[in-house]
This record gives C-alpha cells, structure tokens and sequence, in this order.
C-alpha cells in the first residue's frame, strides 16, 4: 500500500513508525511533515493539513492506496470527505462525524440519547448578560469545568476551585465569539481509552492514562499533553469492556441512526468515579501523546487494521495482539510552554532510536531547532512500568534544548500504587 499520513507531530511520527514495520506497507508520504520524518517517509512540506482540495490533490498525484488523518482540524475542516469523494480510502470520520469532537454540545446530545454518563453541562453562549452567567456559574462548584465549545488542541479546558478563574476564562470564549460550557466535576482517575470504529463495530486498543497538566504533581495550566503511559495497572479487568459496552458502543450506534456513522479513531476520555466510567470527552482521532505509548505495544499490523477500518472491513479482523510490556512517553516540551512557547533553540543528543519529533524543524545552518512547543517525545518500553519510566528518563535527560521543561513524574503514581477505583 501507499499510504499518505497527515500530521506534524510525535503523534504522526509514531504512527508512521507503527506503518512501516507492516509489510503491506510499500511507500510512506507525510504532509506537512516535521524535521524527524524524513528518514522514515517522504516529507511534502508545503501542503496544509486541513486545505481539503491541497490534500486530495497530493493523494491523488502519490497514487495512494490509504489516507491516515492524524489531527483534529482537517478531519473538522471535512478532509476526509474530500478524499472520499474523490474515490481514496480515509482512515479517519467524515466532517459529520468528526462533531463529536469539534462541538462538545454535539457529542452531549448523542450521549443523552443513549443514556451515557457524562458530566452535567450548561451551555453559555455569546450575548448573555452578565447576571446571566454568574447565575450559571453559581449553579456549579465548588470545582468548575469550562470549556470551549469547540476545538482547542486539549488546552480549551480550565478546571478549578477559583471562582473567579472560572468566571475569567467564560468571558474570555465569549469574547471570542464562541460559545462556551460549563460542566460538573468528574470525580476518580482518568482513562484514555481509543477505539477503532467501523459503524457499528467497536475495537478498543490498550487503556492509556494522559497528563495534562504542565508541571510535576499535576501543577500549572492544562497543556495538550505532557507525557502518558500504558496500559494501567489499577484499571479492573472488566474496565475497557465496560468502557466499550456503556460508552463507546452506545454512541457508535447513535451516530449510525443519525446518518453519520463514524469511521476511524474514536477517543474517549474517561473518568472512572464511585458510579463507574462517565465521559469527560470525545476526541475524532488518535489522542497525542496517548497514541505514541499504545502504538508502541501493538504487534497486530497497523497498515491492514487501519486499511480495514477505512474500508468498512473491520469486523473481518483477528484479534488484536499487543506486547506483554508496558510503554510509557515524555514530552519535551519548549521555553515558556504552554503559555507562549519559544521556538528556534537549537536541539541536540535528540538522535536515540526511542526519540519522536514532534515541533522540530531545521534552521539555515542545517542545524535541528524547536519549533512549536512540544518538541519531542521520548518511548520507554519495558517488562514493568518502572523500566519503561527509566528507558524514558534515561533518554531524555541527555537531550540539550536551552529552557526546556518536561515532567519527571509520569506515571509516577500507578507506579507507586496512588491511584485506584
């Protein structure tokens, strides 16, 4: 297969690894691409992920056999339709589908119409009069969830005890001119859980647990993902199958009797409290960095499950077969990230085979630069949680990018027994 993948990120870079490891794989193109992929596909630089006629021209001029969506924006920006219109296989939802991730006032009525347990939410929306949204805000707390009703790149999400925080972010959306919601606190540890969905056959892949938040001890703004592991120790046996029964397929099936069945990644972003797993959110694709630790256990060949998918033959599959391992990601992330990151520090000692790239790029000098503000991924793999921490930890420690941040507690909790249902 020629199979084009759309991205830029780690996130990309670890699905382009899992792809060329198929044999079914017979050439791998990236558009746009960063600085660490050209060794592993051809990089096409100048196209815009989410310019829907730019990407079906590419695929068309590269013949291909497969396109993989990566991001958020071109799967809501209808990418997907475009390449299907144009006759080409798309492992990712069309624009339709992909709402269930790009308005979260969406993805809330498809699951009141199955009975799926999810946070209460009120939606504000531009114009409401001041005395309006205070009295909304005060139907919330003492821990408040705002959200942007929309895309944010996971960063859209203010959880806090602060009223006054929370009435701050709710007239920064407004003032953007979006909408905004206001959600109850989800209690327990959080699980993310992908699943491959065909209609209405629903393939779940290994529980991942993220961690968003930008420091150490779960301290500083909300970040689109600093480090992640996989699987999780203290999830119960029966809990990805409950996920699957009570969440994901429930929406697989309303989404097929709303006419927009859903074909691709299905992210669900769980939070597993007293009454059992309740949904924080939805993402339409594989979540980064999520994607870079669960791809680095899966054996079963990613080119043919991920063609299955994108031509309706998923339910024929075998068996997903995994490592009996654990992974485990760190990210590297850039000055002053998330808040205004720096870009253009040189990089160096990023040349370990357990590296991703993810906001890399090369400066006039040829020399490798930063340039977003997550920077690179590091992979630990191992027989226990604690040696994939130190196959991580021991990589990224030697990496030289002036004001750099990561975290040095990933999955230090599950490790040391802190986390439990």
């Amino acid at each position: 297969m020629r199979i084009l993948v759309i991205g830029s990120g780690a996130r990309e870079h670890a699905l382009l690894r899992g792809l060329s490891t198929d044999p079914a794989t017979t050439e791998l193109h990236v558009a746009p691409g960063n600085a660490g992929l050209g060794s592993i596909a051809t990089v096409h630089p100048g196209i815009k992920a989410d310019d829907p006629e730019a990407v079906t021209a590419l695929a068309k001029e590269l013949n291909s056999d497969l396109v993989v969506i990566g991001p958020e924006i071109p799967l809501v920006a209808g990418v997907a339709d475009a390449l299907r219109a144009a006759g080409i296989a798309v492992f990712g939802p069309n624009k339709d589908a992909a709402r269930i991730e790009g308005s979260k006032a969406f993805a809330k009525d498809v699951m009141a119409a199955q009975g799926v347990r999810t946070a209460h939410a009120e939606a504000i929306t531009p114009g409401a009069s001041s005395e309006d949204i205070d009295a909304a805000i005060d139907r919330f707390g003492p821990t408040w969830v705002v959200k942007d009703d929309g895309l944010a790149a996971g960063k859209g999400v203010v959880v806090t005890p602060d009223r006054a925080a929370a009435r701050a972010h709710v007239d920064a959306v407004l003032e953007g001119g979006n909408p905004v919601l206001l959600e109850s606190f989800l209690d327990g540890p959080e699980v993310s859980l992908f699943c491959l969905v065909d209609g209405e056959t629903v393939v779940p892949l290994l529980p991942a647990q993220d961690h968003k938040r930008a420091y150490d001890n779960d301290e500083g703004p909300n970040t689109g993902g600093m480090g992640a592991y996989a699987p999780l120790p203290w999830l119960p046996e029966d809990g990805v199958q409950r996920i699957v029964d009570e969440v994901c397929v429930p929406v697989a099936r309303e989404m097929v009797a709303r006419g927009c069945a859903y074909s691709g990644l299905l992210y669900a972003g769980i939070a597993w409290g007293a009454e059992g797993p309740a949904v924080v959110e939805f993402n339409c694709r594989f979540g980064d960095p999520e994607t870079q630790a669960v791809l680095a256990l899966l054996k079963t060949p990613l080119a043919v499950l991920l063609n299955a998918v994108a031509t309706g033959t998923l339910a024929e599959q075998p068996a997903l077969e995994w490592e009996d391992a654990y992974a485990l990601t760190v990210v590297l992330a850039s000055y002053n990230y998330p808040e205004a990151p720096r870009i253009g520090d040189v990089i160096r000692n990023a040349d370990a085979d357990n590296v991703l790239h993810a906001g890399t790029a090369l400066n006039a000098e040829g020399e490798l630069v930063s340039a977003g503000g997550r920077v690179l991924n590091v992979i630990g793999v191992g027989e226990t949680l604690e040696a994939a921490r130190d196959n991580a930890y021991t990589t990224i420690k030697d990496i030289e990018l002036e004001g750099s941040h990561y975290r040095s507690d990933i999955a230090l909790a599950a490790l040391e027994g802190r986390i439990s249902i």
